[in-house]
């Protein structure tokens, strides 16, 4: 029986992690549950799954869901980032960190620094402070598990890091996968956020739809693997079906394939090193008929560029990239920049900023802040953008 915790637990990876464990009680239990402001669903789940500790990590939230949860004195109920922090470092068999952007940094770092083994798919993370909490780990003796579905993918099929020529990461492209600049330019958030494979959030569906995701993920894979940045590469694979590659020194190329469904990469972490039977739909080749692979495409989408740039140059430019990121994609889904700013918001920011070696979570903060101050600077500099101009007028 293991104990989990799950740390963001309302979202799209935190339901489907508490799928498979009522789907498997005999296996998991459920010792903590936090979530950012969604108050009612964290009461509905702490019902159902009886943990030892909730947490709403917007203050705002903690008098409701104290009193939805009177009738159920074994779950203590607590709010604010302390609090977050505290269950994360609560006893546990395995943290499941699931909130999204750097906001999930500081609690999946106390994780690992009380020395419990970390389902990791908040790829933001690693990208601020890889050599933080990969240093964490290892003086805790804790385990990054990661439950994205590329690095899952790399994991199940990885035999020897140091007989491996490079690894490959696929992406489906995103819904602008063919569209030109120009078509880009005028591309609207409610476009931008239809995925054609995955169910996600907005704000990884923004990153999926200018390739950023990408990026991060290779500044994660460096950071997970311990290759170099030259080991690491991305082919888009419109079908979303082979997630991961491995390509030996004597040629082989070693994949996992599976259905585009997060519970098969979030079973794998949840059980390893055993496996578990889940509900997803099985692959069926023979149907499938064809596998499309294709490079990606560095001039329509630079983000990706940008983020290949930032892993080699390191430091804090990782952070800085992500947190100007977030914001430039905030200010996209609010109307207030072009798809195609976002871009350019954040290699504006990485070439005003300075970047140094992070050696503690405080300088990761302070780069994050700085870079986001910054990146508000260019977005209000892209006010008059023609996408902004189009929007006012309508």
């Amino acid at each position: 029986m293991k104990r989990l915790t799950i740390l963001g637990a309302t979202g799209s990876v935190g339901s489907s992690t508490l799928d498979l464990v009522a789907r498997n009680p005999d296996r998991f239990q459920i010792a903590g549950l936090a979530a950012g402001k969604d108050w009612a669903r964290l009461a509905d789940l702490a019902r159902t799954f009886r943990p030892t500790r909730v947490v709403i990590a917007d203050e705002a939230g903690y008098d409701p869901l104290k009193q939805a949860l009177a009738d159920q004195p074994e779950t203590e109920v607590a709010a604010g980032s302390a609090a977050l922090i505290a269950l994360a470092a609560a006893p546990a068999d395995l943290v499941v960190a699931s909130i999204v952007g750097a906001a999930g940094l500081p609690s999946t770092l106390a994780a690992l620094d009380a020395g419990i083994t970390v389902a990791l798919a908040n790829k933001e993370a690693l990208v601020c402070a890889g050599g933080l909490m990969t240093a964490a780990a290892r003086r805790s003796g804790a385990r990054i598990l990661t439950i994205d579905s590329e690095h899952n993918a790399i994991f199940q099929v990885l035999e020897a890091v140091d007989r491996v020529r490079r690894i490959i990461i696929t992406a489906s492209g995103g819904p602008f996968r063919t569209w030109t600049r120009e078509a880009m330019a005028a591309a609207t958030p409610a476009q931008a956020v239809k995925h054609p494979t995955w169910s996600m959030g907005a704000k990884i569906s923004i990153d999926s739809a200018t390739l950023m995701n990408k990026g991060l993920e290779l500044i994660e894979a460096y950071h997970l693997f311990g290759l170099r940045p030259d080991q690491l590469d991305v082919l888009v694979h419109p079908q979303s079906l082979v997630h991961g590659l491995v390509e030996y020194i004597d040629g082989s190329v070693l994949a996992q394939l599976g259905s585009a469904d997060m519970r098969v990469p979030i079973a794998h972490a949840l059980a390893w090193p055993e496996r578990i039977e889940t509900p997803v739909e099985r692959l069926d080749l023979a149907r499938i008929g064809r596998l499309e692979f294709e490079e990606a495409d560095r001039d329509r989408f630079p983000a990706l560029a940008l983020a290949e740039a930032a892993l080699r140059e390191g430091g804090c430019r990782p952070c800085i990239l992500n947190a100007a990121n977030e914001e430039a994609v905030a200010a996209f889904l609010a109307g207030r920049i072009g798809f195609l700013d976002i871009a350019a918001v954040v290699a504006e920011t990485l070439s005003a900023i300075p970047a140094r070696c992070p050696e503690t979570l405080d300088d990761v903060a302070d780069a994050d802040a700085r870079a986001r101050a910054k990146a508000q600077q260019n977005i209000t500099l892209l006010k008059h953008s023609p996408f902004a101009a189009r929007q006012a007028a309508v």
